[in-house]
Protein backbone atom coordinates (compact mmCIF):
# COMPACT_ATOMS: atom_id res chain seq x y z
CA UNK A 1 0.00 0.00 0.00
CA UNK A 2 1.22 3.58 -0.67
CA UNK A 3 2.02 6.01 2.18
CA UNK A 4 -1.49 8.30 1.37
CA UNK A 5 -3.36 4.20 1.51
CA UNK A 6 -1.61 3.64 5.25
CA UNK A 7 -2.84 7.26 6.18
CA UNK A 8 -5.94 6.85 5.16
CA UNK A 9 -6.47 3.24 7.17
CA UNK A 10 -5.24 4.78 10.11
CA UNK A 11 -7.49 7.83 9.54
CA UNK A 12 -10.38 5.50 9.74
CA UNK A 13 -9.63 3.94 12.84
CA UNK A 14 -9.81 7.34 14.74
CA UNK A 15 -12.64 8.69 12.62
CA UNK A 16 -14.92 5.73 12.41
CA UNK A 17 -13.90 3.40 15.08
CA UNK A 18 -13.22 6.12 17.98
CA UNK A 19 -15.36 9.01 16.88
CA UNK A 20 -18.14 7.18 15.58
CA UNK A 21 -17.99 3.42 17.63
CA UNK A 22 -18.29 1.73 14.38
CA UNK A 23 -16.88 -1.31 16.09
CA UNK A 24 -17.38 -3.53 12.66
CA UNK A 25 -14.62 -2.34 11.06
CA UNK A 26 -12.30 -3.52 13.75
CA UNK A 27 -12.28 -6.87 11.57
CA UNK A 28 -11.40 -5.17 8.17
CA UNK A 29 -8.40 -2.74 9.93
CA UNK A 30 -6.86 -4.71 12.18
CA UNK A 31 -5.33 -7.70 11.32
CA UNK A 32 -6.27 -11.44 13.23
CA UNK A 33 -2.52 -11.16 14.70
CA UNK A 34 -2.45 -7.40 15.63
CA UNK A 35 -0.33 -6.88 19.03
CA UNK A 36 -0.97 -3.06 20.13
CA UNK A 37 1.19 -1.39 22.86
CA UNK A 38 -0.39 0.97 25.12
CA UNK A 39 1.46 0.34 28.47
CA UNK A 40 -0.06 -0.95 30.72
CA UNK A 41 -2.35 -2.41 28.50
CA UNK A 42 -1.36 -5.09 25.60
CA UNK A 43 -4.16 -5.34 23.18
CA UNK A 44 -4.41 -8.74 20.59
CA UNK A 45 -6.44 -9.03 17.57
CA UNK A 46 -9.78 -7.37 16.67
CA UNK A 47 -11.41 -8.50 19.24
CA UNK A 48 -8.71 -7.27 21.93
CA UNK A 49 -9.38 -3.98 20.15
CA UNK A 50 -13.44 -4.47 20.54
CA UNK A 51 -12.56 -4.77 24.33
CA UNK A 52 -10.35 -1.72 25.05
CA UNK A 53 -12.82 0.42 23.22
CA UNK A 54 -15.68 -0.44 24.78
CA UNK A 55 -13.67 -0.02 28.45
CA UNK A 56 -12.72 3.49 27.45
CA UNK A 57 -16.04 4.25 25.33
CA UNK A 58 -17.91 3.16 28.63
CA UNK A 59 -15.95 5.75 30.83
CA UNK A 60 -15.80 8.47 28.24
CA UNK A 61 -19.00 7.90 26.42
CA UNK A 62 -18.61 11.74 24.12
CA UNK A 63 -14.81 10.70 23.51
CA UNK A 64 -14.09 12.24 20.64
CA UNK A 65 -10.03 12.03 18.79
CA UNK A 66 -9.19 14.91 16.67
CA UNK A 67 -6.00 14.07 14.83
CA UNK A 68 -3.14 17.08 14.97
CA UNK A 69 -0.70 15.72 12.53
CA UNK A 70 -0.04 11.94 10.60
CA UNK A 71 3.25 11.51 8.55
CA UNK A 72 3.50 8.33 6.96
CA UNK A 73 6.83 6.14 5.13
CA UNK A 74 6.92 2.94 4.42
CA UNK A 75 4.93 0.41 6.48
CA UNK A 76 4.32 2.94 9.82
CA UNK A 77 1.92 5.39 10.26
CA UNK A 78 3.04 8.45 13.14
CA UNK A 79 -0.62 10.06 13.97
CA UNK A 80 -0.10 12.81 16.97
CA UNK A 81 -3.52 13.31 18.17
CA UNK A 82 -5.80 14.58 21.08
CA UNK A 83 -8.43 12.95 23.24
CA UNK A 84 -11.47 14.68 24.42
CA UNK A 85 -14.13 13.40 26.86
CA UNK A 86 -15.74 13.69 30.40
CA UNK A 87 -15.60 10.80 32.22
CA UNK A 88 -18.93 9.66 33.29
CA UNK A 89 -18.13 5.65 33.92
CA UNK A 90 -15.75 3.69 36.40
CA UNK A 91 -12.06 3.29 34.07
CA UNK A 92 -9.59 1.53 35.20
CA UNK A 93 -11.04 1.15 39.10
CA UNK A 94 -11.52 5.11 39.38
CA UNK A 95 -15.25 6.51 39.60
CA UNK A 96 -16.44 8.82 37.49
CA UNK A 97 -15.72 12.33 38.52
CA UNK A 98 -17.97 13.78 35.74
CA UNK A 99 -14.56 16.08 34.41
CA UNK A 100 -13.71 16.61 31.21
CA UNK A 101 -10.02 15.72 29.84
CA UNK A 102 -8.37 16.44 26.69
CA UNK A 103 -5.12 14.17 26.28
CA UNK A 104 -2.45 14.19 24.22
CA UNK A 105 -0.67 10.62 22.53
CA UNK A 106 1.07 9.97 19.66
CA UNK A 107 0.38 6.27 17.59
CA UNK A 108 2.72 4.56 15.68
CA UNK A 109 1.13 1.82 13.49
CA UNK A 110 2.55 -0.71 11.24
CA UNK A 111 0.60 -1.74 7.84
CA UNK A 112 0.77 -4.98 6.32
CA UNK A 113 -1.50 -6.52 3.88
CA UNK A 114 -3.86 -3.40 4.06
CA UNK A 115 -4.61 -4.35 7.82
CA UNK A 116 -2.56 -2.88 11.12
CA UNK A 117 -0.77 -5.50 12.41
CA UNK A 118 1.06 -3.79 15.57
CA UNK A 119 0.69 -0.28 17.44
CA UNK A 120 2.23 1.60 19.69
CA UNK A 121 0.70 4.55 21.68
CA UNK A 122 2.28 7.22 24.42
CA UNK A 123 -0.31 9.19 25.47
CA UNK A 124 -0.58 11.46 28.42
CA UNK A 125 -1.59 9.41 31.23
CA UNK A 126 -0.40 11.59 33.96
CA UNK A 127 -1.94 14.54 32.60
CA UNK A 128 -5.63 12.89 31.76
CA UNK A 129 -5.34 11.33 36.11
CA UNK A 130 -4.71 15.29 36.91
CA UNK A 131 -7.49 17.02 35.05
CA UNK A 132 -10.17 14.39 36.26
CA UNK A 133 -8.61 14.90 40.12
CA UNK A 134 -6.94 11.69 40.99
CA UNK A 135 -3.73 13.25 40.93
CA UNK A 136 -2.09 16.31 42.34
CA UNK A 137 -0.53 18.33 40.38
CA UNK A 138 2.89 18.32 40.00
CA UNK A 139 4.23 20.54 42.79
CA UNK A 140 1.21 20.03 44.71
CA UNK A 141 1.80 16.80 46.15
CA UNK A 142 2.28 16.51 49.79
CA UNK A 143 5.08 14.96 51.41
Amino acid sequence: MSAHENKALARRVFEEVWNKGNLAVADEVWANNFVGHAAPDEIKGPEGVRQFFSVFRSAFPDLQFTIEDQIAEGDKVVTRWTLRGTHEGEFQGIAPTGKQMAMTGITVQRIAGGRIVEGWTNRDALGMLVQLGVVPPPGQAGG
